[in-house]
């Protein structure tokens, strides 16, 4: 009997330490790194329908064959697969030039989540505090002073900010500040100092204080300089230039080879063609913005609200490593709880009642902004189908991206057309056609 319980003890003790050893050599392993491959799989294999997806290629395509669109590329991964990576029509109506997966983009104001992340590099080197007031690092910004209305004499009425105006308002577009697109006295002092043809980013903070906030901090959303601001920010808190800074912290570690705020004449026939509206609601050429010769220098005033240009596998890269909760192809970029933080909403319930926003972007129940980026937090109560946390941005060409954490997918999609009525149309007609694609969200 007493050979038996031995016999029995130490069977049991060898599977315990068998246990143990397993456990230890596994997590002695090093993590698993989330390599990249642009190589495309069977939609099927991750959950997707190979012949619903055809819905939203027709979506597309619908929109060049009328010619509301020159050209367009497209991007949907699952799980870090490339499931459909598709070209439209054309980079260039005049020479026919095909559209072509090396095409680079005006990413306009799908620059705002780039600089979001390189903020949020700084916030991990202990540098800044979501908290923290954004004179700490701006000190001109110490006396700002906010619009309440106009007396009698039709001057403007200023008052004390009843609180200094943070960061995570700065990141939220909630502090106060415009890009001078509304009907306000304050709105007209951005057009008449030209805040955004500024030669520098000091030049910019300069006019920024001649000018007061739009109502009191955290008590309205405006889309606005605030990026901007933040690329100002970061070159203070780096010692680099914003160009530079993402270069090095950003684009290199990702592979983004073509990315930057300029694109040299080497790849300048890759550049496509901008488009907009004429009267008759043909596309024509853009003319360039006041101050703008569409990106031939590194400029001197890098706009980190709206300034980068890329290709859509470029983009797609950094949109993968956010999703991968900030790693890629075995390179950190930031902590996955920062890209959490990042990809919250910030903004308080008061705000969410629909009535701000930009364009169809309304802030609204289900539907705020983070840092950088909107984020649908209650996707049944945002009237959209996209699983819970998503978060997104567009650009002013008619770029937009989205990642979704709860179903793991990224998308990613690159026009050339200035905004118009139907660019955000698009951008959400299109998560009703991926979305509608995925049959089996488990596998």
């Amino acid at each position: 009997m007493r050979q038996l319980l031995n016999c029995s003890y130490a069977h049991v003790m060898f599977s315990v330490c068998l246990a143990v050893s397993t456990a230890l050599q596994c997590h002695a392993q090093p993590p698993a790194h989330h390599r990249l491959d642009m190589t495309m799989v069977k939609p099927e294999t991750v959950g997707f329908s190979t012949e619903r997806l055809e819905r939203m290629h027709s979506l597309i395509q619908q929109e060049v064959d009328q010619k509301q669109l020159a050209g367009a590329i497209t991007i949907l991964a699952r799980h870090g697969k490339v499931i459909d990576y598709r070209t439209y029509g054309q980079r260039d109506m005049a020479t026919g030039a095909a559209m072509s997966k090396d095409t680079i983009f005006r990413d306009y104001s799908m620059t705002k989540p780039v600089t979001g992340v390189a903020m949020m590099i700084l916030y991990e080197e202990g540098k800044w505090l979501p908290s923290d007031p954004i004179a700490k690092y701006v000190p001109e910004f110490a006396h700002l002073k906010v619009f309440t209305g106009v007396d009698a004499d039709g001057k403007m009425i200023l008052v004390d900010p009843e609180h200094a105006p943070t960061m995570r308002e700065l990141m939220s577009h909630s502090a106060g500040f415009s890009y001078g697109s509304g009907k306000t006295p304050v709105d007209a002092m951005y057009h008449d100092l030209k805040v955004m043809q500024s030669a520098n980013l000091q030049e910019m903070i300069d006019k920024l204080v001649k000018i007061p906030l739009n109502y009191q901090p955290g008590k309205g959303w405006t889309y606005s300089v605030s990026m901007d601001i933040e690329g100002y920010i970061v070159e203070k808190l780096s010692g680099q230039t914003l160009p530079d800074f993402m270069r090095d912290h950003i684009f290199t570690p990702l592979g983004m080879k073509d990315a930057g705020f300029f694109v040299p004449e080497e790849k300048r026939a890759r550049f496509a063609t901008n488009y907009r509206d004429d009267p008759q609601g043909q596309l024509v050429p853009s003319a360039t913005g006041a101050g703008v010769t569409d990106y031939p220098v590194q400029p001197l005033m890098p706009s980190g609200g709206g300034g980068l240009v890329s290709t859509a596998e470029d983009y797609y890269r950094f949109a993968q490593m956010l999703a991968n909760g900030g790693e890629l192809d075995g390179k950190r970029i930031l902590a996955a709880s920062t890209v959490k933080l990042m990809a919250t909403n910030h903004l308080p319930d008061e705000l969410l009642t629909g009535t701000f926003g930009i364009g169809q972007h309304i802030m609204r129940p289900g539907f705020g902004y983070g840092m950088n980026c909107a984020v649908v937090y209650d996707p049944p109560a945002a009237n959209m189908p996209d699983g819970k946390g998503t978060f997104f941005w567009d650009g002013a060409a008619g770029t937009w991206f989205w990642v979704d954490p709860t179903n793991d997918v990224v998308f990613v999609a690159m026009i050339q057309r200035m905004t118009s009525p139907d660019n955000h149309s698009l951008q959400y007609r299109s998560h009703a056609t991926v979305y509608q694609a995925l049959v089996d969200p488990a596998k």
